[in-house]
């Protein structure tokens, strides 16, 4: 669990295992919005933290996110650790750089 806990994942593998998931099982569109994911990155470990940037973090339903946490344990191996994920808009990201 130790080694789960401090596992670091590389962007480009992590953005390979979103559009696996995506593909797999895309998400649900909210009042006809098509929920659109832009890439995912890691922030930090222990606990594990992933960062998913969306056209609409607020369309992004609870069991979506369940389901990229089920799917990230198992692509990973993060069997018996805390995963912590973060939903941000892609305009959030734009205004902190500014």
């Amino acid at each position: 669990m130790y080694d789960a806990r401090q596992r670091r994942i590389t962007t480009g593998e992590l953005n390979r295992f979103l559009r696996e998931a995506l593909t797999l099982h895309p998400p649900p569109s909210k009042s006809g919005n098509r929920l659109k994911f832009l890439y995912v990155t890691q922030a930090s470990v222990a606990p594990p933290t992933f960062v998913f940037f969306v056209n609409d973090a607020s369309a992004v339903h609870f069991s979506y996110q369940r389901f990229l946490e089920n799917q990230l344990r198992e692509k990973f191996d993060f069997t018996g650790t805390h995963i912590r994920m973060f939903f941000r808009n892609r305009k959030e990201e734009k205004d902190a750089l500014e």
